[in-house]
């Protein structure tokens, strides 16, 4: 059981970063990395990653991106073409490998260029190595709609408006920083073996395994519900249900949230994404293979909807004009370095 909430806890963290990042506004003009190395990604060690993960090291995934140096580790080429184009992942349309194939890209940012111009040349060296050419287009899609319950929200507004983070401050022993489309986020393993999540303006969350009761446990107390609703697409993406959930409660403040998933739930839906062992393996060997069929085939795993009933909320299927940033052509393989 330790071995396996190791691995979920660290597949969270994965999750998180994987589904996260984004970028600001791109700016005017033509820009280019002055150089660039694009490798596709070796498979992850997740033992190797378990232990720095319990060793208080963060792995470091995902985008990191500075006045002279990008850096995007483990990345699908959809979540690339997301980065590029200012969108989120779910808004890419394309072939379904674009969400398989992952790459290691290392590049250098021209003297002179903003950190914020990254993601136009993020464009440039997509269409330059993989022949990458798009349109935009905004069509309705089904999403979940996060709205108040007949009830009323049963939310306890936050006692003070969270912080915003500053881009310069130097990082504390054991924090990552990531690019987040709001603007950076700072990630800690803390020694209780929690992790917190500092999003600046959308609040700061805490997630931690309770081995006691098998759940995932997530909790804030400064989220917005645009916060929430961001935390609850990365769960239901995590079952494979790409739809997004859009905020639509019309509450405007911070509130203090906490919810929890079942540590079966999150474990089928770590399996239908690739992570992790298969149940033959899994720690616990015929409970894990006796996990409910309802369970791994609801994308949602079930959890994350009684879990936000609790809150006074409810998530309701709607269809929404959603922009998407249709590949029009794009190469498997980058041209060589």
């Amino acid at each position: 059981m330790k071995e396996r909430n190791g691995f979920l806890r660290l597949f969270v963290v994965i999750v998180f970063l994987a589904a996260s990042v984004a970028f600001g506004q791109t700016a005017p003009g033509k820009l280019a990395f002055e150089v660039a190395s694009v490798r596709p990604s070796a498979p992850l060690d997740m033992t190797k990653l378990a232990a720095e993960v319990r060793a208080g090291r963060m792995p470091r995934l995902g985008a990191h991106v500075d006045a002279s140096r990008a850096e995007y580790i483990y990345v699908p080429l959809r979540d690339l073409i997301a980065y590029a184009y200012n969108v989120k992942n779910y808004q890419v349309t394309g072939p379904a490998w674009l969400a398989t194939e992952r790459f290691d890209i290392e590049a250098k940012i021209p003297e002179g260029a903003l950190k914020d111009d990254a993601p136009a040349m993020m464009q440039a060296l997509l269409a330059e190595r993989f022949g990458l050419a798009v349109h935009r287009d905004t069509q309705e899609h089904k999403v979940w709609a996060l709205v108040v319950g007949k009830g009323g929200p049963k939310l306890k507004e936050a006692p003070a408006a969270p912080t915003p983070i500053d881009p310069n401050a130097p990082l504390k022993p054991g924090e990552t920083k990531i690019e987040g489309p709001e603007g950076p986020i700072v990630m800690a393993r803390k020694p209780d073996g929690s992790t917190t999540m500092n999003m600046g303006k959308r609040g700061v969350i805490t997630q931690r395994f309770d081995a006691q009761s098998r759940t995932l446990q997530i909790e804030s107390s400064t989220v917005s519900m645009a916060g929430f609703a961001d935390m609850l697409t990365n769960i239901m993406q995590m079952g494979g249900d790409k739809r997004q959930v859009v905020d639509m409660t019309g509450l405007k403040g911070n509130y203090q949230v906490a919810v929890e998933f079942p540590l079966a739930d999150l474990m089928a839906m770590a399996r239908a994404q690739g992570f992790g062992p298969p149940p033959s393996a899994a720690a616990g060997g015929a409970a894990a293979n006796a996990l409910p069929a309802e369970t791994a085939s609801d994308p949602g795993g079930g959890s994350a909807f009684s879990s936000v009933e609790k809150l006074g909320l409810k998530l309701e299927e709607r269809k929404a004009p959603v922009e998407q940033i249709v590949v029009d052509h794009v190469e498997k393989a980058p041209t060589p370095n």
